[in-house]
């Protein structure tokens, strides 16, 4: 999809590089691994050019100001287009659909961003996917407000228009267990209120459960089929239960609860408001969601995920909430005070008397239980007092009302979306070639599918464009090993079959392989 599009989303002024020109290059350098506009520079202008059918491909600075340009037009509603278009060519990945999100860490000191996990400073995108693990749409939060609060807000109001084959009102009210579609995340998400919800609106939901003290009897446990994302079963020990969550009654709701028996004894609970579908199906898909987690790990490693595009800076809403820093204050007092206090309760329960009954260890462990219990009461009372303080201050507050020196800006982020959606689609390329070469590799081999597609997409060709007989040829240089070249021979085939025309022009692409 990666220029189905462009035309109608996107212009720009005359110029010696087209909209699809810049797509293209942009397209192939994620694919090979030049993780910096910077980076193009020290590659040979003109074999890229030749990719391109012109004579060079963009200088560094060109490239720049055209990414600009770009972003600025139509990028979100090229995006939404393209994540709709993808749901539609397979609805049955858009089904169940993976929410996860994932830290982007700042570095730098342009813009005092607020701290987010791992106290440091941070924006959040929040990223949905398919079953099958391929992305969608992401969600950006230049202040991360949470899970819920982002499905709620942006993320369902996109699903519920965008999501194929859902059923119709009618259909619902004829089966009171039907859903729209699932979502399936992590613990981040846990929240039967939210999960009561989102009942209401017939979207399924299920994620691991929160505070299981207990173990069920290993007799409730049976072996069931479990199908793989990627192929085959795996056989797990499940049991299933009723459970009402919620502990206040507006929150409370019933629903299933799917536990897997693990080889060591340890049991995994997993709750989800779907109730069409056998506990393996729900099982699936939890343990599943890895390969959502295994994206951003791939995605940053070899797609360059967390660099920034560019160093501009953006004014935040003034109605954003953010952590009050008056609160936050307190609060990190409160906390290192509780600590403290909580190791004075520790020495004072540890003191034993162990040279007898003396008069002079008598009185000195005397004497260090008084000077215990006094800090344990001093810090008790300061704790106190500043619990009092917190409370009077609002943990959250609107930026406006933030202290002029406590202000930020956020980082830009359409630069940003337009490179990013653009990676999902190598991405999604990359993993379709993968698939295509994944069974040649063999049995043992599988998890080499994108390894093999990395060293091809540096592979040296020749371009014969014959205008003549209507074509272009690809011919692929040989590669290290007889096996690769017989799987790169089969890949020639399927890709050939397309009738693939080069962007542009009538020249029908042929691939095949040669030696130097």
């Amino acid at each position: 999809g990666l220029l189905r599009h462009c035309s109608r989303f996107f212009s720009l002024p005359s110029g010696y590089y087209g909209v699809g020109h810049l797509f293209t290059i942009l397209a192939f350098m994620a694919l090979c691994r030049i993780k910096s506009i910077e980076a193009l520079g020290s590659s040979a202008p003109g074999e890229w050019g030749k990719l391109l059918g012109l004579d060079r491909c963009p200088s560094t600075k060109t490239l720049r100001g055209k990414i600009k340009l770009l972003a600025a037009d139509g990028a979100d509603e090229w995006a939404a287009q393209l994540c709709e278009d993808w749901m539609q060519a397979d609805p049955a990945n858009a089904g169940i659909l993976y929410i996860d999100g994932h830290t982007r860490v700042y570095h730098g000191a342009q813009t005092k961003l607020p701290r987010q996990r791992l106290c440091m400073r941070a924006t959040a995108d929040y990223w949905v996917n398919g079953f099958d693990g391929l992305p969608f749409f992401k969600v950006n939060c230049a202040v991360d407000p949470g899970m819920i609060k982002v499905l709620e807000k942006d993320i369902v109001p996109t699903l519920e228009k965008q999501v194929p084959n859902q059923p119709t009102e009618a259909a619902l009210a004829a089966d009171a267990l039907r859903m729209r579609f699932r979502l399936v995340f992590d613990r981040e998400g846990y929240s039967p209120g939210f999960f009561k919800r989102m009942n209401a609106k017939r979207i399924a939901c299920q994620t691991y459960r929160k505070f299981t003290a207990d173990n069920w009897p290993e007799e409730e446990f049976s072996p069931h089929p479990v199908k793989l994302i990627m192929g085959g079963e795996a056989e797990m020990e499940l049991a299933e239960r009723g459970t009402r969550l919620g502990s206040k009654p507006a929150d409370q709701i019933w629903v299933r609860e799917i536990r897997k028996l693990t080889q060591s004894g340890r049991q995994i609970a997993i709750v989800s408001t779907e109730w069409a579908a056998t506990p393996a199906e729900i099982a699936g898909p939890q343990f599943g969601r890895w390969y959502q987690e295994n994206l951003f790990k791939y995605a940053r490693e070899h797609f360059s995920l967390d660099r920034l595009i560019d160093y501009q800076l953006e004014p935040i809403d003034d109605t954003t909430q953010v952590v009050n820093p008056a609160w936050r204050k307190l609060d990190g007092e409160i906390r290192k005070r509780a600590a403290k206090l909580s190791r004075r309760k520790i020495r004072l329960c540890d003191l034993t008397l162990e040279k007898g009954l003396d008069p002079g260890p008598i009185e000195h462990h005397m004497e260090t239980a008084e000077t215990l219990r006094a800090e344990i009461e001093k810090e008790t009372a300061a704790i106190d007092l500043l619990k009092v303080q917190r409370k009077e201050n609002s943990k959250h507050i609107e930026i406006k009302e933030l202290p002029e020196e406590d202000r930020f800006q956020k980082l830009a982020h359409r630069s940003k979306h337009f490179i990013d959606t653009l990676k999902i689609v190598a991405y999604r390329a990359e993993t379709a070639m993968a698939n295509a070469v994944r069974e040649p590799l063999g049995e043992h081999h599988q998890d080499e599918a994108r390894t093999y597609m990395r060293k091809l997409y540096t592979t040296e060709v020749n371009l014969r464009p014959d205008p003549t007989a209507g074509t272009l040829t690809v011919e692929i240089h040989s590669l290290a090993t007889p096996k690769d070249n017989r799987i790169l021979q089969e890949l020639c085939g399927q890709l050939s079959e397309t009738k693939t025309c080069y962007p542009g022009t009538n020249l029908r692409m042929i691939y095949k392989l040669v030696s130097d």
